[in-house]
């Protein structure tokens, strides 16, 4: 039985990787139709084998299965073994990924039907989902860093995907420099696991943890730093790349230069939330380090509320959207630093859903008024396209955490999370979780009542134009809407209440970390639901919603005096609070500077001027000055003779 289900592991696996080679491959001979087909059939089997591995491993409780397909290579006593790991976890993960690429390669079919790259488009996006699977299914670090580096790599070519924009160019090349950054901390990671622990394998690993508690490491003359904790942040490190934390959020909002469609894939269930996986895989490590916990609370908590303060700010839909989901990435963080880790998993599947089906819904907008995203130009569209609008509302409401929409349950059970905790960090974190709170409902119906209702502001040429989307790209908009509005429901008492959770032993949390089991008020998705009313979040996003009817629609004029006498703060968040130009003055044009010193004074200066040139220079004046000696005249190398002869006579006899 375990061989079968490694193998349909595999397959799972392989079945993605089949549809971007034979898109990339033989696309332009099979033809756009067959291509997307293919592409998009694949993708939907590797969902239908997920699902049946899910039930197994999930539903039916299976035993945990670790398995090696062959080894890469050895070095002495060390393995390195291509192996999957399926448990709950990575089964429950497996699911949502291609769930939502296979709605993603559904919508493309419409959303880029008319682009000349549409078969690479297929090639990349299965490629993507390859990569994120193997991510998810390693039962090692190095199979994970395979992943791991496997999505950076595609994301830059789909962020780059119209190679012909410059925006996109700059949006894949930063998305791409940012993310290596974060991998160095990754690396390091690695390489201090495989120095003290001897192995890359996770069991083994997780195995020799709790005695690794008082293992220190000497990084300066008498300090010393717990292995365990250095580890931690050094993979925490990786994580704040690829789940877009502060500082190193500002490639995010960038790959909105990217296709519709892989805004959604990127931003929902793929890409960003790899690193929060990671971290809740190696939650038997971070248990073991306070610290790191502590600093995964406060950079969480500041990424949830500084950066949604942003999307207040922005007036591009998708940017809107982009700077929404480094808030809930924020969320998920806090949840994790609070060593909730159900709970940042819990977020995770319903943000999926949501997020998504925003993005994918935004997409419907930017296709009937032919790829213009910005709000200022919208207005109106609700009674034009219906069911666009509906779909929207739909995500908008579970972002927003209104019961009894999905991302209710998981956004409380978080904020809870961060109020029972007690580590240092907790305290504001909560603060920052519970204020996001507010900001959420208002950035997001800003951006609702800006593109939906209120006075048409397109142009005519377009207004005449406008309609619904194709069913092609309404049919994932729907499927994602009804997850949207029930999962939480029908996941909070599985994830959160129930002993053991639905992740079971996937995740560890030592008895004194264990907030969750502190949550005695609710017990069921219902209970939480009608008592939504005595809760402050509830009502912190109801006065959000309001506030932005009141400044988008009522009051338009309220936002320009807000603007005017707080012009300051509004410069501030304009540029995004200087982290886009700390990065480009200091980081690019510092480096580019100090590169042109460097070029200026030691390649032109000292190579070109003194030791290449300054050796011909050289060597020319020496045999210049040798020619003056050669005059032909007998007597003057006879003198020559004489005047040597002389000085080694005196030469020798000064040595006497």
């Amino acid at each position: 039985m375990e061989n079968a289900l490694i193998y349909i592991a595999l397959l799972m696996g392989l079945l993605p990787l089949g549809g971007a080679l034979i898109a990339g491959l033989l696309g332009k001979r099979l033809g756009r139709s067959l291509t997307a087909t293919i592409a998009s059939s694949m993708v939907g089997m590797a969902f239908l084998l997920s699902c049946y591995l899910f039930k197994v491993f999930v539903m039916d409780d299976h035993a945990v299965v670790d398995q090696a397909f062959y080894t890469w290579a050895t070095a002495g006593i060390m393995r390195f073994d291509v192996a999957f790991l399926l448990d709950k976890l990575s089964m429950t993960m497996c699911m949502i990924v291609l769930f939502i690429s296979f709605m993603v390669h559904i919508y493309t079919v419409g959303y880029m039907a008319d682009d000349p790259g549409y078969t690479r488009f297929f090639s990349y996006v299965s490629l993507f989902t390859f990569s994120m699977l193997m991510l998810v299914l390693s039962d090692n670090f190095l199979l994970l860093f395979f992943g791991w580096e496997g999505v950076g790599l595609v994301s830059y070519l789909l962020i780059g995907f119209w190679f012909d924009r410059e925006a996109a160019n700059f949006g894949s090349l930063k998305a791409f420099l940012v993310n290596r950054i974060g991998d160095i901390g990754f690396l390091l990671a690695m390489a201090a696991v495989l120095m003290y622990f001897g192995t890359l394998t996770y069991h083994d690993v997780f195995t020799q943890a709790p005695g690794m508690i008082d293992k220190t490491l000497s990084l300066f003359p008498n300090y010393q730093v717990p292995v365990i904790t250095l580890i931690c942040l050094f993979l925490f490190f990786g994580a704040m790349g690829k789940s877009a934390q502060v500082p190193l959020h500002v490639w995010l909002p960038e790959s909105m230069e990217g296709p519709t469609p892989i805004s959604a894939l990127i931003h929902a269930a793929t890409m960003v939330t790899a690193g929060i996986y990671m971290i809740a895989r190696m939650s038997p490590l971070f248990e073991y380090s306070q610290a790191t916990l502590s600093m995964i609370l406060v950079i969480g908590g500041t990424t949830a509320f500084f950066m949604g303060i942003l999307a207040i700010t922005q007036n591009d839909i998708k940017r809107v959207i982009a700077y929404s989901t480094i808030s809930q990435l924020g969320y998920m963080a806090v949840a994790l630093g609070a060593s909730a880790y159900d709970a940042a998993i819990f977020h995770l599947i319903t943000h999926a859903f949501f997020k998504a089906l925003l993005f994918l819904a935004a997409g419907s907008v930017i296709i009937a008024l032919h790829h213009e995203q910005d709000m200022r130009k919208m207005g109106g569209l609700a009674s034009i396209l219906p069911i666009t609008y509906g779909t929207f509302v739909i995500g908008a409401l579970a972002l927003c955490a209104i019961p009894p929409f999905s991302g209710f349950y998981s956004k409380d059970i978080i904020i809870e999370a961060a109020n029972l905790s007690q580590l240092p960090g907790a305290r504001y974190a909560y603060y920052c979780v519970l204020a996001g709170a507010f900001i959420t409902p208002v950035y997001t119906f800003r951006a609702i009542f800006m593109t939906f209702h209120g006075k048409e502001r397109m142009p005519l040429s377009v207004r005449d134009h406008i309609h619904e989307s194709p069913w092609v790209v309404l049919i994932p908009l729907i499927l994602l809407a009804i997850p949207s509005i029930i999962a939480g429901e029908f996941l909070v008492s599985k994830m959160i209440f129930m002993h053991p959770t639905l992740l079971g032993d996937s995740i560890f949390v030592l008895p004194q970390h264990n907030v969750l089991s502190q949550i005695h008020d609710y017990k069921s998705a219902a209970r939480m639901a009608v008592d939504a009313g005595l809760t402050l979040p509830f009502w912190l996003a109801i006065a959000g919603i309001v506030v932005a009817w009141l400044f988008t629609l009522q009051c338009p004029q309220w936002s320009e005096m807000l603007k005017q006498r707080f012009s300051l703060i509004y410069r501030i968040l304009l540029r995004k609070y200087g982290f886009d130009d700390f990065n480009q003055i200091v980081l690019v044009d510092g480096t580019r500077d100090t590169g042109e010193i460097f070029y200026k004074t030691g390649d032109v200066k000292f190579i070109d001027g003194v030791c290449v040139n300054g050796s011909g220079a050289l060597i020319r004046w020496f045999a210049k000055a040798g020619r003056q000696l050669q005059t032909g005249y007998l007597f003057h190398y006879a003198l020559a003779m004489v005047l040597g002869i002389l000085f080694f006579l005196v030469w020798y006899g000064w040595g006497l």
